[in-house]
């Protein structure tokens, strides 16, 4: 008989879903305990009830008080981290259910490599932390340059695994630098299709836009939880971004290399002004949270390339996640207002050569 800590394959939680099915298999998954409660059967009896996070996606484990587990789950309380081996199935109404199962604690060393992601979300997120960096270090206007630049020297770690949202986008630890990075390749892109938009403004808007969130929506250095804190809920990430934006141009109107900007045509506090104005007012209507509605260019390109990146993520984990209803149309996912459909595949070159 296979050991079910040893003798399985290792998946992501969002792995095992996609292959679960009704009959049982055999998997491990490497999760954090992301809250542990105790709860009554409606005959009275308790069980644990466990939320698993690895940082992909989450499950619920329940632990019934006639399991061989029912006593090692009470140890592990949020934050613990564990091995689960099982062998799975997909009940549907309930989700995953794990029998025969087999736990045990991570190592230290396995602790560190969940918490950098699978391979591929990994190199993903470096990828595009390195994109930032690349388009930062190209902008002509010393200012923008230098107030972005010392944001990354600065922030670096706690921008790295900051979320773009709690719940609908991008929301997974370094999300935020994935949002970051693929907003900053469209403004690029539409920067070359209207040449007169001030690119390095608009690029360190796309930077700053969401930076608030790095104290609103922003993991433990050692964990997948998402705290909440007084700063992000009584002050929100808009009003957060602008005074941390504040607070970098004044440390760089202090620095030796300032003095050099003084002569500079638009003057410093133009442009700190007009990118103050694009953090405010990215949201794009009050009703959304916007201190101010866009009124340049940039604002208005910065407010459709956030909602584009925003809304082309929740398709995207939709068609991942979402229940097919019928071929090729899937339920909806909050905070989408309607089903989708699945999109038309691009016609191939050898497709395209056999039809002319």
């Amino acid at each position: 008989m296979p050991d079910i800590l040893h003798d399985t394959e290792l998946l992501t939680i969002r792995q095992l879903k996609k292959v679960a099915g009704p009959q049982p298999q055999p998997y491990r998954i490497h999760a954090q305990v992301d809250g542990n409660t105790v709860k009554e059967t409606s005959q009275g009896k308790p069980y644990h009830e466990l939320k698993l996070t690895d940082g992909t996606d989450s499950l619920t484990w329940r632990v019934f008080d006639g399991s061989p587990l029912f006593n090692e789950a009470s140890v592990h309380q949020r934050g613990t981290w564990i091995e689960l081996g099982a062998d799975w199935l997909d009940t549907g109404k309930f989700g995953l259910d794990p029998r025969n199962a087999a736990l045990r604690k991570l190592t230290d060393d396995e602790v560190r490599t969940l918490l950098g992601g699978d391979t591929e979300l990994r190199e993903r997120q470096q990828t595009d932390y390195g994109a930032i960096t690349g388009f930062c270090d190209k902008m002509a206007d010393p200012r923008l340059k230098a107030v972005c630049l010392l944001f990354l020297q600065q922030h670096e770690e706690r921008f790295k695994r900051a979320a773009a949202a709690r719940d609908y986008h991008h929301a997974r630890r370094g999300g935020l630098v994935e949002h970051v990075a693929q907003m900053m390749r469209c403004a690029a892109k539409i920067c070359e299709a209207y040449p007169a938009l001030n690119s390095d403004l608009l690029l360190a808007g796309v930077l700053f836009h969401d930076c608030g969130k790095l104290w609103e929506n922003n993991f433990t250095p050692e964990g997948f939880t998402m705290p909440y804190n007084l700063h992000g809920e009584m002050v929100g990430h808009i009003a957060l971004g602008l005074e941390l934006v504040n607070k970098l141009w004044r440390q760089l109107m202090d620095s030796p290399e300032a003095a050099a900007w003084a002569a500079l045509d638009p003057a410093n506090e133009m442009v700190r002004v007009h990118l103050l104005h694009l953090i405010g007012s990215h949201h794009g209507e009050f009703q959304f949270g916007s201190p101010v509605l866009p009124k340049t260019p940039e604002a208005i390109v910065l407010h459709h390339v956030d909602n584009i990146d925003a809304k082309l993520e929740m398709l995207h984990r939709a068609y991942d996640t979402s229940t097919q209803l019928a071929p090729g149309i899937f339920e909806r996912v909050r905070p989408l207002p309607q089903n989708i459909v699945q999109p038309l595949a691009t016609m191939g070159v050898q497709d395209a050569a056999t039809e002319s």
